[in-house]
């Protein structure tokens, strides 16, 4: 209750809908940019209310569109909003909400590519916080467009593992919509059929939990899947302590094979000519069974696994940088899972 409560402590005076400012603002959703309007205002509530209590917290907004998670976000109280906004059409319209909330909540507009922006740029240094503290006060929300929602959760997992960017300031949170496919597979456990490198990679460095789902009927335009809401918590240690480049790589490739028992991926980290005698040695060292499929593989398991890759390249260091995948002409695509 204590939250509700806090919830509407900031009321902006009278502006159109949504679906008036669009019509206002002449806004369509462009397919090519993975643009989908969310207007219901029971869910954008639902959205951001999955963040927690982030009254007085600094809360940036990947892709804001016409602003309507943006509304909720500023009811809520928050220190500063900072809104990443690639499409230039959308800023008039987010200028307007600004201006209505001027003197109660600073909002600053970034026009720019999230892929591109360093959000720790603009996130104020006295909310800096210890990693092994609490989270800071520092929240990411977005509603992020299909096309690079997997590209830049593995690219922010990265930052994590650095401390970098926004993890620059402690164990900054995120709530984040996605594919629902793509979202089940973030939070899938072992045994599970949407297990994943990305499930792997996800839960290494963050607490993984999977809110709610949003009819793909409560979007305009209506996409062809439903969405995921996920939130995210970096972890104060990720249960493989590996550079991040190291687990992708190994990962990526165990799951290369997903249906095939794991070492057949594993061996593919190797050279031919000694691959079936390093892979086996690895899973020896790491005490792993081979026959075991790659969704069957706990996190720890992963942990020994790219433990015992590691001492391999110390010994052998000119694997390091070996590549399966330039040494193909023709991938087999019966083989290769998706590359999430």
């Amino acid at each position: 209750m204590a939250a509700a409560k806090k919830a509407l402590q900031i009321r902006l005076p009278p502006l159109p809908s949504i679906k008036d400012v669009i019509r206002l603002y002449k806004l369509r959703a462009l397919r090519e940019l993975s643009q989908n309007f969310l207007m219901e205002p029971r869910l954008l509530d639902k959205i951001v209310n999955a963040a927690g209590n982030i009254e007085k917290h600094v809360v940036c907004e990947v892709g804001p569109g016409p602003g309507g998670i943006t509304r909720s976000i500023i009811q809520r109280a928050p220190r500063k909003v900072i809104l990443i906004e690639k499409d230039p059409r959308f800023i008039p319209s987010l200028e307007l909400l600004a201006d209505a909330c001027r003197h109660k909540v600073d909002v600053d507009i970034i026009t720019g590519d999230i892929l591109k922006t360093d959000i720790g740029n603009f996130i104020p240094e006295d909310v800096k916080t210890d990693w092994l503290d609490s989270p800071p006060p520092v929240n990411l929300i977005g509603n992020l467009p299909f096309s690079v929602s997997t590209i830049l959760i593995v690219r922010w997992l990265e930052m994590i593992s650095k401390q970098e960017g926004p993890w620059a300031f402690g164990r900054t949170r995120m709530t984040l919509t996605f594919q629902k496919e793509v979202a089940e597979r973030m939070a899938a456990r072992i045994q599970s059929r949407q297990r994943c490198r990305l499930s792997v990679m996800c839960q290494n460095w963050c607490t993984v939990k999977y809110k709610f789902d949003i009819s793909g009927g409560a979007f305009l335009p209506k996409p062809d899947v439903d969405v995921g809401v996920v939130t995210l918590t970096p972890l104060k240690h990720p249960i493989i302590q590996q550079p991040f480049k190291m687990v992708e790589k190994v990962v990526r490739q165990i799951f290369s094979m997903r249906q095939k028992y794991s070492i057949r991926g594993a061996e593919t980290l190797f050279p031919e000519d000694v691959r079936e005698e390093m892979a086996l040695r690895m899973y020896k060292m790491a005490d792993m069974d081979p026959v075991t499929r790659p969704f069957q593989i706990a996190n720890m398991e992963f942990a020994r696994i790219i433990n015992a890759y590691s001492e391999i390249i110390k010994q052998y260091p000119e694997f390091e940088h070996y590549d399966y995948r330039a040494q193909k002409v023709r991938p087999e695509a019966t083989e290769v899972e998706e590359e999430v």
